[in-house]
C-alpha cells in the first residue's frame, strides 16, 4: 500500500507539471490570440503547425524560461519566445519564433539567455536555424541586464555572423515588429522573408521624429514593400502569414538533405526496437522524495533497445553503471548513478548515488573510451555528490573526481544529460552538468538541483552559527538559530524544484519520465549531424 501511496504521489506531481505547462504554451492567453489575429497575425504555435511538417515531433527547449523571475513586470510565459527543433521538408531544423501576445515579443534576460541557447545547440548539431521574427526588441525598464554584456542581446547578432560563416543555413521570416537592434538578426541571416503590414526598421516613427524631426510613417519608414521594392533588404514580400511560411518551406526543401531524405519525414514506429521494459514502468521505481533506492539497470531498460546493454567493468565501481547500448539502433555509451547499495570487495558497503574513487576512474576510463570510438554519451544523474570523509580522501577522491572532469571537459563527442533524481554538489559537475557543454541537458517532473540537500545545508549553517555563539556571540538564542535553520532549509527547498532550474535555463526541458526513450531517440538524431569545421570568411552580407 505504502509502495502505491509514493506511485501516485509522483504520478499527480508529474500530471501538476504538465498542465503548468501546456498554460505557458498559451502564452499571453485568448486575449493575446485575438490581438494577433485583428492585426492579420496567426499566435506563434500557429505558425508552428503551418511551418512543421504534419505529425512532426517538436523538441521544445526553454518552455519554463522566465518562470516566477519577473513578477513585478507581470507573467512572462517561456520568455516570450517559442525554441525548439522539428522537421520542415524532412530536415530537422532549429526553430526561434517571437510570441507577440507576451509583452508584444519583447526581449527580457531570459529572452536573451533562451536564444542564445538554441543558437547555440543549432551550431553544435549543424542544425539550419529558421527565425521567426515579431518583437517590440528589447524590454526597456530591464535595458541594463539585457543590452551590454558578453551573453546579452548583442551576442545573438554575434552568433548570426559566426553560424552564417560556418556555412549553417538561416532564414529569418519577419513576420509583424522588428525594431531597434534587434532588426540586425533577420539581415544576417541568409534569407529574409517579411509579411505585408510588418515593420522593419532601427527607430520607429515617434523616435525617428523626436531625433531628427522628420515626419514619415510604419510603411514608409520600413514597410515589407519599401524594403522589398526600394531598400532591397528582404529578399520575399509575403501577403499573409500562410503564404510566408509556404515559402519557408519551399526554401528549406531546396537544401541538399531534403532532397536526401526526399523532402518528408521518412522516420516510423515500425522501425523502432522495443525496450526491455516498458517505459512506464519507471513510475514504479522512484518516488518523488528521491529517497527511494531502485537499481538503475531497470530504468535503462526502459530506455535502450532490448537485449543491447553491455555493462563495461560491471564489478568495479558499482556506484556508477557504465554500459554500451543502443537507442532505436544507435549505439551509445551511457554513464548513470547506480542508487541501490552496493558491495565491493575492497571498500565493503557503498552508498547508492554517491560517487566513489573507483567509480569516478572507471568513468573516466569510459568517458575516454567513447571518446576512441566516436560513441556519444548519455548521463544519467541521480547523484548526492562524491564520498567525503577521511577513508575517501585517504582513497584519492579529489584526484579521481579531478580525473572525471577532466574527461568529460575535453570530450568531443556529442554528451546528452537526463536528470532523473538529484543533482547535487560536484557531482553534477562530474556527470556532464550545464557548465560542461551537454549538448542537450533534460530533466524529469521531480528532480532537483543545488549545491547540497536542503537538510545538508540547514544543518551546515546551524553547525557554524551555533560554534559561533558557543564561543561568545551571544546574538542568537537557541531559538532564533532554530528559525534561521528553518529558513534556510525553507530557501533551498523552493532553490532545489527544477522548475527553478528551468527558469534560469539550467536544463533545456522539462520531460515525463515514460517518454524519455522518445525524447532521446529524437535528439540522437539532432547530435548525430557532423559539427560545423571553422573557416573564415565573412557568411552573407546584404548589399
Amino acid at each position: 500500500m505504502a509502495r502505491s501511496n509514493t506511485t501516485e504521489v509522483l504520478r499527480a506531481h508529474c500530471a501538476a507539471i504538465a498542465e503548468e505547462e501546456a498554460v505557458l504554451r498559451e502564452g499571453g492567453g485568448k486575449a493575446g490570440h485575438e490581438r494577433q489575429r485583428k492585426w492579420g497575425r496567426l499566435p506563434v504555435r500557429e505558425r508552428l503547425l503551418q511551418l512543421l511538417d504534419r505529425n512532426s515531433p517538436f523538441f521544445e527547449i526553454g518552455l519554463w524560461a522566465a518562470y516566477k523571475m519577473y513578477d513585478q513586470w507581470g507573467k512572462i510565459p517561456a520568455a516570450g519566445v517559442v525554441a525548439g527543433i522539428g522537421n520542415v521538408e524532412g530536415v530537422p531544423c532549429m526553430i526561434v519564433a517571437n510570441d507577440a501576445t507576451v509583452k508584444a515579443g519583447a526581449f527580457f534576460p531570459a529572452t536573451t539567455k533562451k536564444v542564445i541557447r538554441a543558437q547555440r545547440i543549432a551550431f553544435e548539431c549543424a542544425l539550419p536555424l529558421i527565425y521567426l521574427v515579431d518583437s517590440a526588441g528589447v524590454f526597456l525598464p530591464m535595458q541594463d541586464e539585457i543590452f551590454p554584456d558578453e551573453d546579452d542581446f548583442g551576442r545573438i547578432f554575434r552568433n548570426n555572423s559566426v553560424i552564417s560563416a560556418a556555412g549553417i543555413p538561416q532564414f529569418a521570416a519577419i513576420m509583424g515588429n522588428c525594431v531597434a537592434g534587434g532588426a540586425y538578426l533577420p539581415v544576417l541571416c541568409d534569407k529574409i522573408l517579411m509579411t505585408q503590414g510588418s515593420g522593419l526598421y532601427l527607430a520607429g516613427p515617434s523616435l525617428v521624429k523626436a531625433a531628427i524631426g522628420q515626419v514619415v510613417d510604419a510603411e514608409e519608414l520600413g514597410g515589407a514593400r519599401m524594403h522589398s521594392e526600394i531598400s532591397g533588404t528582404v529578399d520575399f514580400f509575403e501577403k499573409d502569414d500562410p503564404s510566408c511560411l509556404k515559402r519557408l518551406r519551399s526554401l528549406v526543401a531546396l537544401l541538399p538533405e531534403a532532397k536526401a531524405s526526399g523532402g518528408c519525414d521518412s522516420r516510423g514506429p515500425h522501425a523502432l526496437p522495443k525496450p526491455a521494459k516498458n517505459p512506464d514502468t519507471v513510475y514504479d521505481l522512484i518516488n518523488f522524495d528521491g529517497r527511494k533506492n531502485y537499481d538503475v539497470r531497470d530504468l535503462l531498460a526502459t530506455v535502450v533497445d532490448e537485449n543491447s546493454l553491455d555493462e563495461y567493468k560491471a564489478d568495479y565501481g558499482k556506484t556508477l553503471v557504465t554500459a554500451y547500448a543502443r537507442i532505436k539502433g544507435q549505439p551509445v555509451g551511457i554513464v548513470g548513478n547506480q542508487r541501490m547499495q552496493v558491495r565491493t570487495k575492497k571498500q565493503g558497503i557503498q552508498m547508492g548515488g554517491v560517487i566513489y574513487s573507483e567509480s569516478a576512474d572507471k568513468a573516466a576510463r569510459f568517458v575516454m573510451d567513447c571518446n576512441q570510438t566516436s560513441l556519444p554519451i548519455i548521463f544519467f544523474q541521480d547523484v548526492s555528490g562524491f564520498m567525503v570523509g577521511r577513508h575517501a580522501e585517504e582513497s584519492g577522491i579529489i584526484r579521481s573526481g579531478a580525473k572525471l572532469v577532466n574527461a568529460v571537459s575535453n570530450s568531443v563527442v556529442p554528451k546528452i544529460t537526463v536528470i532523473v533524481g538529484g543533482s547535487f554538489g560536484a557531482g553534477n559537475y562530474a556527470l556532464c552538468g550545464k557548465a560542461y557543454d551537454p549538448r542537450f541537458i533534460v530533466a524529469w517532473p521531480n528532480a532537483r538541483y543545488a549545491v547540497m540537500g536542503a537538510a545538508q545545508a540547514s544543518d551546515t549553517v546551524f553547525s557554524i552559527l551555533a560554534k559561533a555563539r558557543e564561543r561568545g556571540d551571544k546574538k542568537a538564542s537557541p531559538e532564533e538559530l532554530e528559525e534561521l535553520r528553518s529558513k534556510v532549509k525553507q530557501s533551498y527547498e523552493e532553490q532545489t524544484d527544477i522548475r527553478y532550474g528551468a527558469a534560469r535555463g539550467w536544463v533545456d526541458a522539462i520531460i515525463q519520465p515514460h517518454e524519455t526513450r522518445n525524447v532521446l531517440i529524437r535528439l540522437l538524431s539532432y547530435v548525430s549531424r557532423p559539427m560545423p569545421k571553422a573557416r573564415f570568411h565573412t557568411g552573407v552580407i546584404q548589399t
